[in-house]
């Protein structure tokens, strides 16, 4: 578990360098990846896809809109939220971190072969499950649960 959780740890540090060269954060990165991958999505559905408190996200997007890099739209279905958008720097921004995320992958996987890369992804994603639906019983608990008088 260590090593997972070092490892993780490693790699966050690295891309927050690399992602500063650029002008923005390994967080507002992936906001911004999200979003142009699902363009539209409300506030809620972004917070709950990338595992984020709301008022989390919702400081990233401000930070972002400030940047001109998303722009949130009225959601016509519900004028209470609001939908988002990468405006086209954002899209720029994103597309030039491509090529970023190519060289921090030859970085540090350059030297792995890639059955052993697909095998740990699957490994990965497993974990991450059991992770998530091991959280959510732990919350869906009452809190007498698992107490002795």
């Amino acid at each position: 578990m260590f090593q997972l959780v070092e490892t993780s740890r490693l790699l966050r540090t690295y891309v927050d360098q690399r992602a500063r060269q650029h002008g923005t954060t390994r967080a507002q990165w992936g906001v911004m990846s999200r979003l142009r991958r699902q363009e539209g999505l409300n506030q809620a559905a972004l917070a709950e896809q990338m595992d984020l408190q709301p008022i989390s996200l919702a400081r990233l997007l401000d930070r972002l809109q400030g940047q001109n890099l998303i722009e949130r739209r009225e959601d016509p279905a519900d004028r209470r939220a609001y939908r988002l958008y990468l405006t086209p720097e954002g899209r720029a921004l994103v597309d030039d971190l491509d090529e970023v995320r190519t060289a921090i992958a030859q970085e540090v996987l350059g030297g792995v072969e890639e059955r052993s890369i697909l095998s740990a992804l699957d490994t990965l994603a497993t974990i991450r499950e059991q992770t998530r639906a091991q959280r959510e019983d732990k919350t869906q608990m009452p809190a007498s649960a698992g107490q002795t008088a």
